[in-house]
């Protein structure tokens, strides 16, 4: 039996992405429509706007759902039983424990645009993997219901 999901969120791109994305294709028509013919010129742009597409629908894909008494984060799953202690991060710390802190064996879920994490302790003596770093929107949510699924049961 599945159940609803305590906490989910897919880390998609801001819109300024978007935007800029394709600006950067309508720049790329304008340079392709003196040097080609109107329909290749056309057919570049839409094959350049489909790939821009298809990479922002794909880097933002990652979803991070808590609940069934499990822990997703992008492809990653861990049993509630060996999650440790889960800590909401700020930009200055998750910065800090992505970088000159970080553990070449932590798991990394991490988003340029995202400047906040949560750091979730990992129990489980036959994983070498100390603890997983997530970014997200909404950290504080995030760690309630990890804490939620580790005292449940």
């Amino acid at each position: 039996m599945t159940l609803t999901p305590v906490y989910s969120e897919r880390l998609g791109v801001p819109l300024r992405w978007w935007v800029q994305g394709t600006m950067l294709v309508a720049t790329l028509w304008l340079a392709v429509a003196v040097a080609l013919p109107a329909l290749a010129a056309w057919l570049v742009t839409a094959a350049a706007l489909g790939l821009l597409f298809s990479w922002l629908w794909s880097y933002g894909s990652p979803r991070i759902v808590v609940g069934n008494r499990t822990f997703r984060a992008g492809r990653a799953h861990i049993d509630a039983r060996f999650l440790g202690a889960a800590t909401a991060l700020d930009a200055e710390q998750t910065h800090r424990v992505a970088g000159v802190q970080a553990d070449a064996r932590a798991y990394l879920l991490l988003r340029p645009y995202l400047k906040r994490a949560v750091q979730v302790e990992i129990t489980d003596p036959a994983d070498p993997t100390p603890y997983w770093l997530v970014c997200t929107r909404h950290p504080e949510e995030l760690v309630r219901a990890l804490t939620a699924l580790t005292h449940a049961g």
